[in-house]
């Protein structure tokens, strides 16, 4: 007689825990978006209308996905122990697309709906990349040194995240100071708050009540918040289709951005998908790497401007004995509160200032995390790495005047600016390649980087040929000079 199926629960109460273990994470990043955003000069109508109800989507359709997944590996295994995959916005790869996409675009373009219209293609365009990449990823995880691209990515930590946020969080001392106080005793040094209340929480309710009572908050900002609540549909628009012809016409530089963060975005997921096999949940990465990126899209077609990807944070759920329920309310609760402001009405009352240390201490997070997932060997490659963005970080903030600001410091700075990504992760390969003695393949990332340079992928102000041909130069001569070192060293092999 053939077994009995196992009977795989809709929602049991460790589902409970597990959700508002994800709640909390997913609350914080649409609120950060929200006040982010509103702090760039991004009107209300596009963050609250716009933008939140695309991210909301994409959340919602990525957990419904990831809760059916569950119940099918269920069903073929005959388990009742199966957790769904928590799922959501990538923090790194949405402070990226914050300061990175959004930001310069922006700058350039001087309109806050043409800005966004770019970023919503971006993020297609990000998505439709990891969906292809759900074929390559484990041929790119092998050869891209995961030194060169968390030096990359903890660049923008350093300069866009924790140093911009650390001087919102100066701008009002007597809050912001207090605040990155606690972020350090809980966060830091992981001392328990009063209540047992998790530190993010603490800090935004004393952050918020210090700001109304020594008058940095008005009374205004409440009624402010009541008339965010309201309706906002979640309906489909052609923002990403008006955004791409943009795109490609002339903000092609925001590409530069958009490729090599979308390839740490699958190794992120690829990365926690392992992690959840480790644990006895084994689903298919090149499937989850898929779904991140259609899920991506279909949150673009709706107006969001952050690529998503599978959490590490499943591995706690396990831990906690969650099935798919929590899933399925994560998915329910954010398209509800998305929908009828209520998370437009937090992001109102909370001042920025409250916010800024937390961020402050999520760029250090990303930084230490870039040196903690390496061998001690490869630090001098994170941090070579990590130095392209302090370029892309002045060029930026002086938007088209940055060659005439800043040419008494180093005509280099703009052109190191421009393609700072690729900059970063190529540097840190190479680097990371002559640490192992790999002379071969520090010269093929060196070759590379010279052809990216030729088509002005790097170096230059836009898509060209010969777009850069003193870099080509130079890239070319660091390729001659790592061939010549792999011949040097081959005898010695045999």
């Amino acid at each position: 007689m053939a077994a009995a199926n196992t009977h795989y629960p809709w929602y049991k109460k460790e589902d409970t825990d597990a959700f508002f273990a994800l709640f909390q994470n997913n609350i914080a990043n649409f609120v950060i978006i929200a006040i982010t955003m509103l702090g760039m000069g991004f009107p209300t109508s596009i963050v609250y209308g716009q933008v939140l109800p695309g991210a909301a989507v994409a959340v919602m359709v990525g957990n419904f996905y990831y809760a059916w997944s569950a119940a099918r590996l269920a069903r073929n295994e005959n388990r009742s122990d199966v957790t769904a995959l928590s799922y959501g916005i990538s923090t790194p790869v949405m402070f990226v697309f914050l300061f990175g996409v959004l930001l310069p675009a922006k700058q350039l373009t001087g309109d806050a709906e043409l800005a966004w219209k770019v970023a919503v293609a971006a993020c297609f365009i990000s998505g439709a990349i990891e969906a292809v990449i759900s074929v390559i990823g484990r041929w790119v995880q092998y050869h891209l040194p995961r030194a060169a691209m968390l030096g990359a990515v903890a660049g923008v930590a350093l300069t866009f995240i924790a140093g911009e946020m650390l001087f919102k969080t100066l701008e009002m001392p007597v809050i912001g100071l207090l605040i990155l106080g606690i972020i350090i005793v809980g966060l830091v040094a992981r001392v328990s708050m009063p209540f047992k209340l998790p530190t993010s929480l603490f800090a935004i309710v004393v952050g918020t009540a210090m700001a109304y009572l020594i008058g940095d908050a008005g009374s205004e900002r409440f009624s402010d918040a009541f008339t965010h609540l309201g309706f906002y549909p979640l309906l489909p628009n052609l923002a990403w289709f008006e955004g791409l012809g943009l795109l490609f016409t002339g903000m092609l530089a925001v590409l530069t951005v958009v490729l090599p963060i979308t390839l740490y975005n699958a190794i992120e997921t690829m990365n926690n998908v392992e992690a959840m096999e480790a644990t006895g949940d084994k689903y298919d990465v090149r499937e989850c790497q898929a779904v991140d990126g259609v899920g991506t899209m279909i949150g673009a077609l709706f107006g969001g401007v952050f690529p998503t990807t599978v959490y590490i944070a499943t591995v706690g759920a396990k831990w906690m004995g969650a099935g798919r329920g929590y899933s399925l309310l994560n998915g329910a609760v954010y398209a509800l509160a998305t929908m009828f402001g209520l998370i437009a009405a937090l992001a109102a009352i909370i001042p920025v200032s409250v916010v800024a240390p937390i961020l402050v201490f999520v760029g250090m997070s990303m930084i230490a995390t870039a040196f903690q997932a390496n061998d001690t060997r490869y630090y001098p490659a994170i941090a070579l790495a990590m130095l392209p963005y302090f370029a892309n970080y002045v060029m930026t903030r002086f938007n088209r005047g940055a060659g005439e600001v800043v040419s008494d410091i180093s005509s280099a700075i703009v052109v190191m600016g421009q393609g700072a990504m690729f900059m970063a992760i190529f540097l840190g390969a190479m680097t990371v390649s002559v640490i192992d003695h790999q002379f071969r393949r520090a010269a093929a990332f060196a070759v590379i980087a010279a052809g990216f340079s030729f088509v002005g992928l790097m170096h230059a102000p836009k898509l060209a040929f010969n777009a850069a041909p003193e870099f080509v130069m130079g890239y070319l001569a660091m390729a001659l000079l790592f061939t010549y070192f792999s011949f040097q060293e081959a005898p010695h092999k045999r």
